[in-house]
């Protein structure tokens, strides 16, 4: 909590505070929060008041560098995905799910490996979500989180395209985990918001039916 005199103190919890009640402070705006983190900060201040209030998370505030706005929120999408990749493990095994797949009609290649090759869907999950990992957390290209170049903005797109495929497989094969993980979060429905409003994936590839004018095309898709 910043002081007039511009010093910082530590929030502290109370002995006997409850779990439910450690991130019960009040909201900040954006302009307001002195950190390179501030963004991250805002988003996930965003999310933890009303999860499903999609369209005001995505809302980019006035004078916010678009690029580093969608940038930090492929980031929370990441890490919020590590949260369904746990739980499909209950069900998804190399020995269940031999594939990353959708359906019988997509089969998704994994780009983890030199040649892009087929994988059992977890391993596809986590090859998915680590590389998106180590190519956000990039110094060469993302050594900052105020400013973004343009050509490190290109990127995004296909780490979209990626991670996507993670909750097509879930909602198509693992159904009860998808609601359950969807009902608390809202995820999936935000992810098809973000990359729809920004044009980072093509509608003909958004196949989990969150809107009535998304269908599904039958195919093979390469990484």
């Amino acid at each position: 909590m910043k002081m007039a005199d511009g010093s910082t103190i530590l929030r502290r919890n109370r002995p006997g505070t409850k779990s439910k009640d450690f991130c019960r402070w009040p909201d900040e705006p954006l302009e307001e929060m002195d950190s390179t983190l501030a963004v991250q900060q805002y988003i996930q201040q965003l999310i933890k008041r009303d999860p499903s209030n999609v369209e005001l998370i995505l809302t980019m505030p006035e004078a916010q560098d678009e690029g580093v706005w969608k940038y930090e929120h492929l980031r929370q999408f990441c890490m919020e995905l590590n949260g369904l990749a746990v739980r499909l493990q209950k069900q998804c095994s190399p020995s269940t799910c031999t594939q990353m797949t959708a359906t019988d009609q997509w089969i998704f290649l994994c780009a983890a490996h030199k040649t892009p090759k087929e994988c059992p869907a977890i391993d596809y999950t986590r090859h998915t979500l680590d590389g998106a990992a180590c190519l956000l957390n990039s110094n060469k290209y993302f050594p900052s989180r105020v400013s973004i170049k343009e050509s490190s903005v290109t990127k995004l797109g296909s780490v979209c395209r990626r991670v996507y495929r993670i909750f097509s497989h879930a909602y198509f094969h693992h159904r009860r985990i998808f609601d359950e993980f969807e009902a608390e979060t809202y995820l999936c429905h935000r992810f098809t918001h973000f990359v729809t409003k920004y044009n980072l994936m093509s509608k003909e590839n958004l196949i989990v039916p969150i809107n009535e004018d998304e269908n599904a095309a039958p195919g093979e898709s390469e990484a």
